[in-house]
């Protein structure tokens, strides 16, 4: 397996894993590779910084030890908790009223829902600014 740094005409860079490196020129001509964010097809190979190995008496703390794997996503979690303090959870309308604060029927606010990738892909395409969470979020009320 292989990950390669990718980059979409619309210029978001995201990662991906592939067989080898002809398999990835065998799915991006078929059209097969599409950006996560943006859903378009006409993805390349972006510049990436080459892996090197490090001696086995040299190994230090990496994102591929359990412990440093579990700081980061602690790390990461009391981040997103921080934001979420002041965001407002709207359940599964978070699409609909998304689409309202944008078209300027309601007052915007911040906010975090469900919506399905159907839902997401809608918003993205009219220009509604949304963005995934990097960690699940449950409702407020299954909160123990």
């Amino acid at each position: 397996m292989i990950v390669f740094d990718l980059k979409c005409g619309g210029g978001h860079v995201f990662e991906a894993w592939f067989a080898s490196g002809a398999a990835f020129e065998e799915q991006a001509s078929a059209g097969h590779v599409h950006c996560p964010i943006c859903n378009d097809v006409s993805v390349e190979k972006a510049v990436m910084a080459p892996a090197v190995a490090t001696k086995g008496n040299q190994r230090g703390a990496s994102l591929r030890e359990p412990a440093a794997i579990k700081a980061a996503l602690q790390a990461l979690a009391a981040h997103q908790a921080k934001a979420l303090e002041s965001s407002q959870w709207v359940g599964t309308a978070f699409a609909e009223q998304a689409r309202a604060m944008h078209a300027g029927e309601q007052e915007k606010a911040t906010i975090h829902g469900q919506a399905s990738l159907s839902e997401a892909k809608a918003l993205v395409a009219d220009g509604v600014p949304v963005a995934p969470l990097p960690l699940p979020v449950v409702p407020p009320k299954t909160l123990n």
